[in-house]
């Protein structure tokens, strides 16, 4: 093996000249380096810090917010029909909202039940197949049969434009920062802050600008849903073969005539995983959606839980799930046929201007027909009651399974450990810590795998909590979410790289990832609850339900898209399965596992509202505390510091380029 010289040696230094050795050793090892400059402030600082300040959040270094913002919300509330922002601009934005669900609604009902199912099962067939089809078509027959038609279409028409926004806004965003290095790294912070920044925090300013009703709701979706759709857009064209593109500029291409011929077909199944994740989150929202007027499952959802009723609640849940396995699996289908140029699915017919005709035809008729029967909606006697058989399985569980279950012990004892040994020593640990080595332990931590740069954003997110006020509650919201994170990591990685290894394993799991992803945390927070009781231990496991499926998709889909010939490589020359995941597909997957890091972070941290409902305490409960009492200050100072500690989280998780200038970073 050659070693190759080290830059002074390459100069004329000796290894051993005085003017190379202390200088280059500190540049070669950039982690002591960093380390020991820390280290130096710290002895400086700390005592000065300790003398002047004390150990908690100094009050001296904090501002009351809630003046403007009250001041804010009685602008918008005295402005809002009369400001030109308002009536030229957002109004306009409202209206075109409501006509286009309207539009959509109108046209789900003229079909009828019969109709809507014949198109939608048709539509399946020509673009995904039969399989595809006979799930579709079972999927409506099931909500009808839960007695849930007129509920799943009006949240049909509304999810079909929210997801066509939020792919749209999230395309174009990815687009940018996928183009642009600045625009990456300025996009960045803004997408952390749509997705980490809870919907409870933000729905309050929404109501007050759009009042209560669609728009809102839409607009709530679009900013939770569409930037999933933007980062792996940006992942998916950053990642392209660069060989390929250079042999593209050397043909000649513009830079356009690279991005339509290159960039995108390369980048094609980061597209479809973004579709796929922004359809999946897009329907997480509609229970949400529903507390500011949203009708349709999510209102039914919502309804039966103030209820206590599970079983009514799961009735509404499951379309919300088929309506996702539908859409994912059908707009997927037609993706991956897009790509390839691969003729549509079914007998020769079904293809080409004849199928959309006779799709066309056949769909009318059997409208027409169920407009004849007089039976536009599902008949109600065809209903099956569900919720009775599922209260009653609730209740069993319950009995048999909290407590009393010989040697595993109960739920309620799996709680109770998990918080006394987990959650209560971080939460102590971090309430006990004196701010100033909270914000020297983050500025280390994101210093050694970044730029000075990566530091200084983490540690201002981290004071801005302080200067919000929330600092003490903040630490116990982030010993959860870092409890939560290390479990969804740990359980995510492993089952995304067992899935990465067998097409089986991954089959069998998809279906239950597209439900763990798309059923509302509302609805099994009653039997979590149920079963661990009130506390921090059931939000945690909430929030790794919830964040689980996308770490195990984002791992698989990056282990799939190692170069096979690298693989290759390492197989002839004699490496085993474990040589070759952790020697080749691990480091070349790299970019996806981040990814799979940040959304990990994101996804935890934005189920820390749904554990404030179910005693998880802290910024979560105030930030449902602030939407209950309309209370702005309150709700968005909390929602704004859990963006501050995801912000501050993606920072020491996600290594940043270092530019190479010949000076230290």
């Amino acid at each position: 093996m050659t070693v190759s010289a080290p830059p002074a040696a390459q100069r004329g230094l000796g290894a051993d000249s005085p003017k190379w050795r202390p200088a280059q050793a500190l540049r070669d090892r950039r982690g002591p380096a960093k380390l020991l400059l820390l280290a130096v402030a710290a002895a400086v600082l700390v005592p000065l810090l300790q003398a002047k300040y004390g150990a908690a959040w100094p009050s001296a270094l904090t501002v009351d917010v809630s003046g403007p913002l009250g001041k804010t919300s009685d602008w918008i509330i005295d402005n809002r029909d009369s400001h030109w922002l308002f009536v030229y601009f957002l109004g306009h934005l409202s209206n075109a909202v409501v006509i286009s669900v309207r539009g959509v609604y109108l046209l789900l009902l003229a079909l009828g039940w019969t109709g809507v199912t014949a198109g939608i099962t048709l539509l399946a067939w020509r673009v995904a197949g039969l399989r595809i089809a006979a799930t579709a078509l079972i999927s409506f027959l099931v909500s009808g049969l839960l007695g849930m038609w007129v509920p799943t279409m009006q949240t049909l028409a509304l999810m079909v434009v929210a997801v066509v926004a939020s792919v749209v806004v999230g395309a174009l965003l990815g687009l940018a920062a996928g183009l642009s290095d600045r625009l990456f790294k300025i996009l960045r912070p803004v997408l952390d802050t749509m997705q980490v920044l809870p919907a409870f925090a933000y729905l309050l300013p929404v109501v007050l600008v759009f009042g209560i009703g669609v728009p809102a709701a839409l607009l709530a979706t679009v900013i939770y849903a569409a930037p999933p759709m933007a980062r792996l857009t940006a992942l998916g064209l950053r990642a392209a073969d660069a060989g390929v593109l250079e042999a593209s500029t050397s043909l000649g291409a513009t830079g356009r005539q690279r991005l339509l011929t290159a960039r995108l077909p390369m980048a094609r199944k980061d597209l479809l995983l973004g579709v796929n994740q922004t359809i999946m989150m897009a329907l997480g929202m509609v229970v949400i959606a529903s507390m500011i007027g949203a009708a349709g499952l999510g209102d039914r959802v919502y309804q039966a839980l103030a209820s206590v009723d599970v079983g009514a609640a799961l009735a509404a849940a499951i379309p919300i799930v088929l309506l996702a396995i539908v859409m994912d699996r059908t707009t997927a289908a037609a993706g991956e046929r897009l790509g390839s140029g691969t003729a549509a699915a079914g007998p020769a017919w079904l293809r080409g201007w004849q199928a959309w005709t006779g799709i066309a035809v056949v769909t009318a008729a059997l409208a027409l027909a169920g407009r004849l029967s007089g039976s536009l909606v599902w008949p109600g006697a065809w209903a099956v009651d569900l919720a009775r058989p599922v209260n009653d399985f609730k209740e069993w569980m319950v009995d048999h399974l909290y407590s009393g279950v010989p040697v595993i012990g109960g739920t309620a004892d799996w709680a109770a450990h998990f918080t006394n040994w987990v959650l209560n020593p971080l939460r102590d640990g971090l309430t006990a810590l004196p701010w100033y080595g909270t914000l020297l332990i983050v500025a280390a931590l994101a210093w050694l795998i970044g730029t000075w740069r990566t530091a200084l954003t983490a540690v201002l997110a981290m004071a801005a909590i302080g200067v919000l006020g929330v600092w003490k509650p903040s630490m116990n919201t982030l010993s959860q979410v870092l409890a939560a994170l290390v479990v969804t990591l740990v359980l995510g990685f492993g089952i995304g790289i067992l899935a990465a290894g067998s097409r089986r394993l991954e089959a069998i799991l998809r279906p239950v990832l597209d439900v763990m992803q798309t059923m509302p945390q509302f609805v099994y927070l009653i039997p979590v609850v149920a079963l661990f009781a009130v506390g921090r231990a059931p939000a945690a496991a909430a929030a790794v339900v919830y964040a689980l499926p996308a770490v195990i998709r984002i791992t698989t889909q990056g282990l799939r898209q190692v170069d096979p010939a690298a693989m290759e490589s390492a197989q002839s020359l004699g490496a085993t399965r474990w040589q070759i995941l952790r020697q080749v597909q691990l480091p070349l997957a790299r970019p996806a596992l981040l990814l799979a890091v940040n959304q990990g972070v994101v996804l935890v941290l934005a189920v820390v509202i749904i554990g404030g409902l179910v005693g998880g305490g802290a910024l979560g409960y105030d930030v449902v505390t602030g939407l209950a009492t309309g209370d702005l200050a309150l709700g968005l100072v909390a929602g704004v510091a859990i963006v501050c500690l995801g912000l501050m989280l993606d920072r020491v998780t996600q290594p940043t380029e270092r530019r190479t200038t010949g000076k230290g970073a």
